[in-house]
C-alpha cells in the first residue's frame, strides 16, 4: 500500500513542528476554519468546519502506513476524514488525502477557561507567512473564524508543546493581527494558566 497523506490548515504548515517531506502546497475546498475547544482538551484550537463556498490553502505530506499512529495521536481530538476529492495539489499523482476535524457535536466555542494559546497563533501564522507570504498569512486570518476567542498570552513562557521563536517581522505581523481582529491577549495567574498537550 502507497503513503497517504494528511492536509495540513494549522500548526501542520508550519514544517518546523514536523518532518513530514516532501511537503507541497494544496487548496482545499467546501471547508473553513474556525476557532473552537473540545472536552479533551483545556485549551481551544483549529478545527475546520463546513462550508461550501469557502477555500482554505494549506499543506499535504505523505505519512507511511506505520506514521499514522504518531500522527494520530498528536490530533488526537479529532477524527480523520477523507479529504482527496477536496484537495487540489501539485504533488502528482492521486494521493488518498486526509484531513483532521473535531466532529460538530464536540465543538465548542472558546471561552476564559478555554482560551486560544498566543503561542499557537504564533506557530500557524509563522507557518503561513514561511509557505504563502503575507498575502497567504492574511488569507488565512480571512479564511478562519472565531477570531473574537479569548487568547491566552504565554509567549514569554509558552504552554504550546511545539512553540516556535518568531522574528522580529513574524511577531509584529502576528501582533497586528490580533489588534486587527479586535483580540486581546490576557495573562493569567499561574494557578489559573491553560495546559496545552497538542
Amino acid at each position: 500500500m502507497g503513503d497517504a497523506y494528511f492536509f495540513g490548515y494549522g500548526s501542520l504548515v508550519n514544517r518546523l513542528t514536523h518532518g513530514y517531506t516532501p511537503c507541497h502546497k494544496a487548496r482545499l475546498r467546501g471547508w473553513r476554519r474556525a476557532w473552537r475547544y473540545t472536552a479533551a482538551r483545556q485549551v481551544a484550537y483549529l478545527t475546520v468546519i463546513a462550508d461550501p463556498g469557502c477555500e482554505i490553502d494549506g499543506l499535504i505530506a505523505p505519512v507511511p502506513e506505520d506514521g499514522w499512529r504518531v500522527l494520530d495521536h498528536r490530533e488526537r481530538a479529532y477524527d480523520r476524514l477523507p479529504a482527496s476529492h477536496a484537495v487540489s495539489h501539485a504533488a502528482g499523482g492521486d494521493p488518498e488525502i486526509a484531513v483532521y476535524a473535531i466532529a460538530p457535536n464536540r465543538l465548542h466555542l472558546p471561552d476564559a477557561d478555554h482560551p486560544v494559546l498566543l503561542s499557537y497563533i504564533d506557530v500557524v501564522i509563522q507557518g503561513y507567512l514561511a509557505e504563502y507570504g503575507r498575502e497567504g498569512a492574511e488569507r488565512f486570518v480571512a479564511t478562519t473564524t472565531g477570531w473574537d476567542a479569548p487568547v491566552f498570552d504565554d509567549r514569554a513562557a509558552p504552554v504550546y508543546a511545539r512553540a516556535q521563536r518568531l522574528t522580529g517581522p513574524e511577531r509584529n505581523f502576528v501582533d497586528a493581527v490580533l489588534r486587527e481582529t479586535g483580540c486581546k491577549p490576557f495573562a493569567a495567574p499561574l494557578d489559573r494558566a491553560p495546559t496545552g498537550d497538542a
